[in-house]
């Protein structure tokens, strides 16, 4: 089967997050059981920011069994790429399907468009809040405005999809506002188990960190809760449990990184926190190996990817109860869940995990067995392919 999947950034922009991952999962289980796969994209970097194109990325590389398809951003506003010269490679290859990953993105409407015009299927998966995230509704006038101009374009693709795949009931329950109950499906999402065990770095060492430590892994921005894990370190900081623990903070800066060091100078947290900006995939692996547990305090998370690779370690965390992330891990089952934006409650469930192992290890073991069993890569390209083939017979 020839497949296009299309995304705004994919490799090397790893910071980028969960869609460039979501694409190179599929692209990479699907590749390597013979299917013909390429995903097409932008030019993104990422050397220093979400806005660094590099023209001197190659147009077409092949990495292990599948392809890479670059073409240069013209222009960017926000996160919205605009790669005109992909709809001429996309309508140039031979393709039996699209999936589109990333509705609210140029390329999406270039997948739509091509999708149309070739007559083939197309599939959309958002994973990004089509209308719940924050930024839609506390952006600037002109961004709002830019939003809205993204309207008919949604429409528009999701009127073209075959297939609209969704992460959980949260985001199923976004998109009937937008189609027909019918044309969703919900695949979980899934971390690829093999790369996540293939690491050989030694976090602690590389850093120089002699404690145990507490991570937070994401992107530095206000939507991530790191002001509310900062007042929560705040209260605790003087607390016995504490003496032997650092607080990791991971991440690349959208924006947010001068509010988090001015917080942790005026708390004077220096001596509890270590902020860690734009680490190689290696080290973030090997911080989930060797971290006491996560901490991931959102405000707003669809299906989070975070909670599920500190699984794969046996690694529990205390997350909220945010839109989509009691629809991906379950409070007392295999992490604690607390209200958003509320330092107390996070403070108190910090201390309730450093207090009892056993609870960590329990917790852990439950997130262990769940992405091994459901919330893998291999499952969920399992799934997807079982669509993917059934649109294709029915087209």
């Amino acid at each position: 089967m020839k497949i296009a999947l299309t995304c705004p950034a994919s490799l090397p922009a790893t910071q980028f997050g969960g869609i460039l991952f979501l694409s190179i999962h599929i692209a990479k289980n699907l590749s390597d059981a013979g299917h013909n796969l390429t995903i097409y994209t932008s030019d993104l970097d990422f050397a220093n920011n979400a806005s660094t194109f590099n023209k001197k990325l190659p147009s077409k590389e092949k990495i292990e069994n599948y392809s890479i398809k670059r073409t240069h951003v013209w222009f960017s506003t926000f996160l919205f790429f605009v790669n005109p010269g992909m709809y001429k490679q996309m309508m140039d290859d031979e393709i039996d399907i699209i999936h589109a990953i990333g509705v609210r993105s140029f390329q999406a409407f270039i997948a739509a468009i091509v999708s149309k015009q070739k007559k083939i299927p197309l599939v959309i998966s958002d994973q990004g809040g089509l209308t719940t995230h924050p930024d839609l509704k506390k952006s600037s006038l002109i961004k709002k405005f830019l939003i809205k101009l993204q309207d008919p374009l949604i429409k528009f693709i999701i009127k073209q999809a075959t297939k609209v795949i969704v992460a959980n009931e949260y985001e199923k329950n976004i998109f009937k506002n937008f189609c027909d109950n019918s044309k969703i499906s919900i695949v979980k999402n899934g971390i690829d188990l093999n790369e996540l065990y293939s690491s050989n770095t030694n976090f602690s060492q590389k850093y120089s960190i002699n404690k145990k430590f507490i991570l937070f892994l994401g992107r530095f921005h206000e939507v991530k809760g790191v002001d509310t894990l900062l007042d929560s370190i705040k209260l605790i900081k003087n607390n016995i449990l504490l003496n032997e623990i650092k607080f990791i903070i991971m991440g690349v800066d959208f924006g947010y990184q001068s509010k988090i060091e001015k917080m942790i100078k005026d708390y004077d947290l220096f001596e509890k926190i270590s902020l860690i900006e734009k680490p190689p995939r290696q080290d973030v692996i090997s911080a989930y190996d060797q971290c006491e547990f996560l901490v991931l305090p959102s405000k707003w998370e669809l299906s989070p990817l975070t909670p599920l690779e500190g699984f794969a370690f046996k690694k529990t965390l205390v997350s909220t109860t945010a839109h989509g992330i009691p629809f991906t891990i379950k409070h007392n089952e295999n992490c604690i869940l607390v209200e958003p934006q509320n330092p107390k409650e996070l403070s108190t469930a910090i201390l309730d995990l450093l207090e009892n192992e056993e609870k960590r290890e329990k917790l852990g073991k439950s997130g262990y067995d769940l992405v091994h069993r459901e919330c893998n890569s291999e499952q969920m390209t399992k799934e997807t392919m079982r669509i993917y083939e059934q649109l294709i017979k029915d087209n």
